[in-house]
Formats: C-alpha cells, sequence, structure tokens
C-alpha cells in the first residue's frame, strides 16, 4: 500500500476551510531548481536526475522559510505539510531543527494500492509538466516509498498520530473523510 496526495475539490479547500496554510516538499524542492538565483538548485536537479531526496537541511530549510513567511505577512500558524518527512533522516533533521518550534498535532495518511497510485500518477503526468510522473520513475518512486517513508508512518502509528483513509475511493468521498478528521483535530 502506498501514500497519495488528493487534491481537494474546488467547493471546499482545507486550507480555506480550517485556516490551514498547504505547503508541498516536493512543490517547494521543484521551484527551487528552477530559480537562477538559487543557490541550491544544482544540487537539487542532481538528486532528483538520480532519483534520491534532497538533502534533508535544503528541504527543512525551505520549509521553515516558507513557514516563517506565512506567519509574517497571513499571520498563520497551522500548516498541512505535504510529502514529508519521506524518511527517518528526514524525521530527525524536523526533530531536531524544529523541537519545541513546531508540534505535529497528526500524520494524515491517504492509503490505496500501488497500482491506484501508479495510474493516478500516470493520469497526472499528462498536464503536469512533471517529467516525473512516467512508469520508470513511479517503479522507484514505489521502491523509495516501501524502503524510506513506509517506516516513517509505522514510527507515527507507533505513536498514535496516524489518521488513515482509503483514498482508493473517488475524491468526493475521500476528501469527506478528511474532513471528518480536521472536524475532530482542530
Amino acid at each position: 500500500m502506498s501514500s497519495v496526495r488528493i487534491p481537494a475539490p474546488p467547493s471546499g479547500p482545507l486550507e480555506t476551510h480550517y485556516s490551514y496554510t498547504h505547503l508541498s516538499a516536493g512543490d517547494l524542492l521543484r521551484k527551487e531548481c528552477h530559480r537562477t538565483d538559487s543557490e541550491f538548485s544544482q544540487i537539487l536537479n542532481s538528486c532528483f536526475q538520480r532519483g534520491e531526496f534532497a538533502p534533508v537541511e535544503i528541504t527543512i530549510i525551505l520549509l521553515k522559510k516558507a513557514m516563517e513567511e506565512t506567519m509574517k505577512s497571513e499571520e498563520k500558524f497551522h500548516f498541512l505539510i505535504d510529502g514529508f518527512p519521506p524518511d527517518e533522516e528526514n524525521l530527525r533533521g524536523w526533530t531536531k531543527l524544529m523541537d519545541g518550534k513546531a508540534d505535529v498535532k497528526f500524520v494524515l495518511f491517504l492509503d490505496c494500492s500501488n497500482e491506484i497510485c501508479k495510474n493516478r500518477c500516470l493520469e497526472r503526468g499528462k498536464s503536469s509538466g512533471r517529467d516525473d510522473d512516467n512508469s520508470e520513475s513511479l517503479e522507484r518512486r514505489i521502491h523509495t516509498y516501501v524502503k524510506s517513508t513506509r517506516p516513517v508512518i509505522e514510527r507515527y502509528e507507533k505513536q498514535g498520530k496516524i489518521r488513515s483513509i482509503d483514498a482508493s475511493r473517488s475524491i468526493s468521498e475521500v476528501f469527506a473523510d478528511v474532513k471528518s478528521v480536521f472536524d475532530r483535530e482542530g
């Protein structure tokens, strides 16, 4: 089983309804890759070409910066961080840097089969412009998930922080369950 990000229907995104700021670790990293003045772009591009995670320090620097910018300009203090931490090393880095500064209230785990994940990403790839939404890359990503990300999920399960949702269903069904989790958790 794998996790997959399913976008909220336009009628009620979590960010608006619950006053959360959505931050995607992957989006922040991809954006940084394309910045011509970035000190990190070459490193990140090299990692992505090899199918590896970005260095922990860079990912956390970008997340922390995005959080600080949001807190200054919008005075929002609740974040929905998508795609992070992808492995134990990133979790350790986050804990070291953010201990006492950020509390992980819960982890939303959208669970579905590898086949469904692949099909959805391949469909997304038709319009996303993401060159990593292809069969070969997706197989590597599934392998990486099983080897690296699944242990993080298991760690959070032991802490009682996982809120699991069957993501194999329609977007509206999944979103209804996600809203229920947020209604309970705040």
